[in-house]
């Protein structure tokens, strides 16, 4: 008698547990499955060999027999030193004979291996009976649609009302959907009855569940507006409130205007991400805003009033006397409205840079001479220097 791995034929090691034995043989018996390939006896040999493989390793008797002997046996005792005879029942004790692989059943009344197997492959059987009814789908809410929006630094300030064109979907109108209009049941056109679908991820592509027939391979016939999706597309023209003092990152959301939902289920919802502008002057940091404005020395010395841009226009702030460079003055509440309290609202944060004049003229330099003169002061002795 001819010994086989069976755990080779199943692509496994040999301390490998119940359940890695389990699907490495669904992986093995859907790709070899005769079904799958009619009339290839190669495939049909390659899943008796697996089936065998799997009634030996997935009954807890047979497989410590066989990790013992190296093959099995039904008269092999695994508790004698010595064994047992030979199988005359083949190297497993496994007999096909029994069984039509063409899909009906043999003259001593054997079953098929499409009724065995239909649970497993999702359809496929020589009659509709044989093969269980498909899933019906269960409502199931929209997607969510995200769109990005652009604004001015203005308009984030102020708030924006307008209308923007959104791709989206809505319920079939005569599937209501479903999906399908409650037709027969056949095989699944998007997996053609594997009830598996290909995926690609970057370089890798990968196999995972048909979600148009819940994987069984079959579904009832898809309905002809919408294909079996349960939407249609739909395009619309949507009118959007976006509320004073959002900033970039937002997420404004506009409810059920996302893609629809099936069954009845509500639509998901739109949310429009903002994406704010810079000024040309101003700088914003959450609800503030800052800015940095030069004065002359005598401002600066003597104190003035100057104007200050802000996100509204003009204000006046008082330079008092004697500022000096870099100092910080605030104006309060002209910022940013709060998003989370329009009632209140940011500040504005002005910073005052002196600007020394240029010297043009023999009779300006005569003037500052004076000055020195007259306020003989040493700025350095801050620093420890006489």
């Amino acid at each position: 008698m001819a010994k086989k791995d069976y755990y080779h034929i199943l692509g496994v090691k040999k301390d490998a547990k119940a359940d890695e034995i389990k699907k490495a043989y669904r992986r093995l018996a859907r790709k070899h499955h005769p079904d799958v390939n009619p009339g290839d006896k190669a495939s049909e040999d390659k899943f008796k060999e697996v089936q065998e493989a799997y009634d030996i390793l997935s009954d807890d008797k047979k497989r410590k027999v066989f990790d013992r002997f190296g093959y099995y046996a039904d008269n092999l005792d695994v508790n004698s030193p010595f064994g047992g005879g030979g199988s005359t029942g083949g190297a497993a004790g496994f007999d096909f004979s029994g069984f039509d692989f063409s899909g009906g059943q043999t003259s001593g009344g054997g079953s098929s291996f499409r009724d065995i197997f239909s649970d497993l492959f999702g359809g496929g059987g020589s009659t509709a009976r044989s093969q269980p009814e498909p899933p019906r789908p269960l409502p199931k809410k929209g997607r969510d649609i995200e769109i990005p929006l652009a604004l001015s630094f203005e308009e984030a300030f102020s708030g924006l009302t307008t209308n923007i064109t959104v791709n989206r979907s809505e319920q079939c109108s005569r599937c209501q959907g479903a999906g399908d209009t409650g037709g027969p049941v056949v095989t699944c056109p998007t997996c053609k009855g594997s009830g598996q679908v290909m995926r690609t991820g970057g370089r890798l592509q990968f196999s995972q569940g048909c979600t148009d027939c819940e994987g069984t391979g079959r579904r009832r016939q898809p309905c002809s507006l919408c294909n079996g999706k349960g939407v249609t597309p739909k395009s619309e023209q949507v009118k959007i409130k976006i509320p004073a003092g959002v900033d970039t990152g937002s997420r404004v959301r506009i409810p059920k205007k996302g893609h629809g939902g099936r069954l009845g289920a509500e639509p998901g919802d739109l949310f429009v991400l903002t994406n704010v502008g810079k000024h040309k002057f101003l700088e914003r940091k959450g609800d503030n805003v800052y800015i940095t404005v030069p004065i002359t020395v005598p401002e600066a010395a003597l104190g003035t009033r100057i104007e200050v841009p802000t996100v509204e226009g003009k204000a006046q702030l008082k330079v008092p006397p004697g500022t000096e460079s870099g100092q910080k003055f605030r104006l309060r509440e002209r910022g940013f409205p709060s998003l989370r309290n329009p009632s209140l609202r940011g500040d504005q944060f002005v910073e005052v840079k002196i600007m020394l004049p240029r010297i043009l003229s023999e009779e300006t330099k005569e003037v500052l001479r004076q000055f020195e003169k007259l306020n003989p002061e040493n700025p350095r002795k801050v620093i420890g220097l006489e």
